[in-house]
C-alpha cells in the first residue's frame, strides 16, 4: 500500500516539519521508495517469533564496576589537573551547561 500526499502531509505536519509543494512530492516518492526496499522483510516466515523491543533483551545493566585502575596509566590527581583551564580544589571546572549564570555550584 503506497503512501499518498495527504499520508505524507500529515507525517511532515505531525512531525512540525513545513513541505512545499515540490518538497511534499518529492518527499512522498522518497518515502514510498524506502517501503519499497524493505518490501522483503515483510516476506520472512515469523509465526511464534516474540515481538523484540530492544535489541539487548533482558539485559538490564550494561555498565561495568567502578574499579580504580591502579596500574601506570592511572594518573594522580595533580598531574591530571596540571592542564586544566581552571580546577577547584581537587576538581575540573567547566561552565555550565544549564543555563546557572551564578557560576560555582
Amino acid at each position: 500500500m503506497a503512501l499518498t500526499k495527504e499520508d505524507v502531509a500529515g507525517i511532515a505536519d505531525y512531525a512540525r516539519i513545513a513541505l512545499t509543494d515540490e518538497e511534499l512530492d518529492q518527499m512522498t516518492t522518497y518515502m514510498n521508495d524506502a517501503v519499497d526496499i524493505l518490501q522483503p522483510i515483510r516476506e520472512y516466515d515469523l509465526e511464534g517469533v516474540e515481538p523484540t523491543f530492544h535489541p539487548i533483551g533482558d539485559l538490564s545493566n550494561v555498565m561495568g564496576e567502578d574499579v580504580v585502575d591502579t596500574s601506570e596509566r592511572a594518573l594522580d590527581i595533580d598531574t591530571a589537573l596540571d592542564n586544566a583551564g581552571s580546577k577547584r580544589d581537587r576538581y575540573f571546572r567547566v561552565p555550565s551547561i544549564l543555563g546557572d549564570e551564578e557560576g560555582d555550584r
